[in-house]
């Protein structure tokens, strides 16, 4: 079943865009041509008709006319009858007078012929007024345009005439046959017109839309500069360029944030790997004594520690962007967690010279996960204690701000360079002097504490001055819609 549903896809291929086009441009073309060679040749066809018809009306009132004012006269009436409509070359009317009984009185030569009188309506229904012509075509073939009417004689009490006028319709039978030829002719020009100009126009329509194309297949992971020029652009595809364009600049932000990851990690890790191979190496180039070796695994312990961090760091990092992640939020009350962080931190400060000022108003409360909560702002502390010299402040405040939970750590180290600020958030980013590999760090803290903050809903924001300290502020939403959570692993 699946080959046979594969082969009907590759039987029936799609038609493309140009394809389609010009199928819509050429119908539609060459329908308005259609309906307006057929409306004009309606127009002539009614027009010929009501020209007949008021030509046979015009003739009906001349015999009325002879019939009413000159009764007697038999060489006019011959002469309308039979000597007028021989003398038209072009225009070749026939005419029958019979009286009210049906018989005949004046007959047009041939007439009998052509025309019969069993054409014409009964002689009792016939009305006063000629109406409107019928068509009739004789044995011969001939085209006539037939008309009746009834006529007074002109004399006291004699019966009413009957009149019946034919017009052959010959010559305007081949001016219409003649006319339908030129129109199947104009009619199959227009059709391959309208094709070839219809696929003209697809090809000029879709031209934009093969540049586009034509910049996608471009693009490659070492050309993600390329771009669509969105110059010249119709409306409809101008929205198209511009969200490719931005797509392509994620991609390509995205593409570089690797690139830089990749070999930061590469550098990273070389450095603890190095070490462990130089001590492992120094250890055994030569017997050593039971202390020595136990100073080379204390310091290859240190960097497997290291090493430990900075891959569970990575992990989390790697979770926390994962959309389907989710978070165990709980009401916690934020002036008791923040006690709990400064007072775990209370020993590595005291040691470093510094002090950490708790000020949270009582009653803040905050649906969070207390780990991560918890983890945010002893990475925050951490960086503060690693910055600020020795008699520094590290200040911790908390409050509410416009519904939201406001969380405050600011320092009076040695500051952040304003160049450097946008990318603190950055893995494995450190600033010259604010954040050195010598102190300890991996490059991941504030990483970590972006992190955190989004997974929560809130933001982070950095402020700074060198020499003077920083600020960092962090604002999370006080409650959150309930729904299943995951928990991330930390």
């Amino acid at each position: 079943m699946r080959k046979a549903s594969t082969g009907r896809k590759r039987f029936f291929r799609p038609w493309s865009l140009a394809a389609r086009l010009t199928v819509w441009y050429a119908v539609s073309a060459f329908t308005l041509v259609l309906t307006a060679t057929g409306f004009l040749y309606w127009a002539l066809v009614t027009n010929l008709d009501r020209e007949d018809d008021q030509f046979l009306a015009d003739k009906v009132h001349v015999l009325r006319a002879v019939l009413r004012d000159r009764p007697a006269d038999a060489a006019a009436l011959r002469q309308e009858v039979e000597v007028a409509p021989a003398a038209r070359q072009y225009v070749a009317i026939q005419v029958r007078i019979l009286d009210e009984g049906g018989r005949l009185i004046a007959e047009t030569p041939g007439m009998g012929e052509t025309v019969p009188a069993e054409v014409f309506p009964d002689p009792t229904a016939v009305a006063l007024e000629p109406g409107t012509g019928t068509e009739f075509r004789s044995v011969t073939g001939k085209s006539f345009r037939v008309l009746a009417a009834r006529a007074g004689s002109g004399r006291e009490g004699q019966a009413d005439y009957i009149l019946q006028v034919a017009l052959d319709r010959t010559h305007e039978d081949d001016l219409l046959a003649g006319y339908r030829r030129n129109l199947w002719l104009v009619l199959g020009a227009a059709l391959v017109v309208c094709a070839v100009g219809g696929y003209w126009i697809a090809l000029r329509g879709i031209r934009p839309v093969e540049e586009i194309t034509r910049t996608a297949q471009r693009i490659r992971s070492t050309t993600l500069h390329e771009r669509i020029e969105a110059a010249g652009l119709p409306a409809e595809l101008l929205a198209l360029a511009d969200t490719f364009n931005e797509m392509l600049d994620r991609l390509e932000d995205s593409f570089g944030r690797l690139s830089r990851f990749s070999a930061d990690i590469a550098h990273e890790l070389r450095t603890p790997i190095n070490n462990l191979r130089g001590e492992a190496e120094v250890a055994l180039s030569k017997p050593r004594s039971t202390e020595e070796y136990g100073a080379v695994l204390g310091s290859c312990l240190e960097e497997c520690v290291r090493l430990s961090l900075m891959i569970d760091s990575l992990l989390f990092l790697a979770r926390a962007e994962n959309p389907e992640t989710h978070i165990k939020r709980e009401p916690l009350d934020v002036a008791l967690e923040l006690a709990k962080v400064r007072e775990f931190y209370e020993a590595i400060a005291c040691e470093r010279g510094v002090a950490i000022h708790l000020s949270s108003a009582d009653g803040v409360t905050a649906d969070l996960d207390r780990t991560l909560f918890q983890r945010a702002v002893g990475n925050l502390i951490e960086n503060a204690l690693a910055h600020t010299p020795k008699g520094g402040i590290v200040k911790l405040a908390a409050g509410q701000q416009d519904g939201s939970l406001r969380v405050e750590v600011s320092d009076s180290g040695c500051g952040i360079a304003q160049a450097d600020i946008p990318h603190i958030f950055d893995r494995f980013y450190r600033a010259d002097r604010a954040r050195s590999s010598s102190k300890g760090g991996v490059g991941l803290g504030l990483a970590i504490v972006k992190s955190i903050a989004e997974l929560h809903g809130g933001t982070i924001r950095v402020t700074s001055e060198v020499g003077k300290g920083t600020t960092v502020v962090l604002r999370f939403p006080r409650q959150s819609l309930p729904h299943a959570s995951v928990a991330v692993q930390t």
